[in-house]
């Protein structure tokens, strides 16, 4: 009768548990050696070194968009400036065109 209640635990759940246990334990006295805390600090090393080239690149990308964007602009009022000269070339003709028909100055 003693033994009966033993019978009905989950034993499979108990020895999952139980390894776990042991491999947290383990786990943290590996994961707190020499050798582990060497590895962390060359890893943060690199990362820091990362960081740095990323920065690096970012400053040269922005320089090289805010030119692109300078040189948008002078492309866009180089069209725009054509585009008016165009259409006062075009209201000039017309207007050129209708004194000649009607012999007045309008």
């Amino acid at each position: 009768m003693m033994f009966e209640c033993l019978s009905k635990i989950a034993w499979k759940k108990v020895g999952i548990f139980a390894g776990g246990v042991l491999f947290g334990t383990a786990g943290i006295k590996i994961l707190g050696s020499k050798d582990a805390k060497k590895l962390y600090t060359e890893c943060t090393a690199a990362v820091l070194r990362c960081k740095d080239t990323v920065l690096e690149q970012k400053d040269i990308i922005v320089e090289n968009c805010s030119d692109i964007y300078e040189d948008a602009k002078v492309i866009n009022q180089k069209r725009d400036d054509e585009r008016r000269a165009q259409e006062y070339a075009e209201a000039k003709a017309l207007v050129e065109g209708k004194e000649e028909s009607t012999g007045e100055a309008i």
